[in-house]
């Protein structure tokens, strides 16, 4: 079974950037989709961005289209979430989960299976 921890998030003033960090053990990452989800105080859990295990297409949520950027490491078993020009509605706790893509061609969204722990990301000055 795939464990999932999640690192790099922190305080930031609005307009900064930081990259978070999806480490794999207990299995490879080669074959799993992943994506990243955030959960602010008192709102639901939604899906910021996903990337594909085999053509490593990706999806991203309106809100941070052109900001944030998913790539992948196989080598290093590594998933990031690169988060430029951050605004304080980013401010929750991200997760990264092994996902279901949902494609119509391209991804169009996903659903996650295997969740990290998460990783606070404030955004203020």
């Amino acid at each position: 079974q795939v464990q999932l921890v999640e690192s790099g998030g922190g305080l930031v003033q609005p307009g900064g950037s930081l990259r978070l960090s999806c480490s794999a053990s207990g299995s490879t990452l080669d074959y799993l989709s992943i994506g990243w989800f955030r959960q602010a105080p008192g709102q639901e859990r939604e899906v910021v961005s996903c990337i594909s295990s085999t053509d490593r297409g990706t999806f991203y949520a309106d809100s941070v289209k052109g900001r944030f950027t998913i790539s992948r490491d196989n080598a290093k078993n590594t998933v990031y979430l690169q988060m430029n020009s951050l605004k304080p509605e980013a401010t929750a706790v991200y997760f990264c989960a092994t996902v279901t893509l949902v494609r119509v061609g391209v991804p169009i969204g996903c659903s996650g299976d295997v969740w990290g722990q998460g990783t606070q990301v404030t955004v203020s000055s």
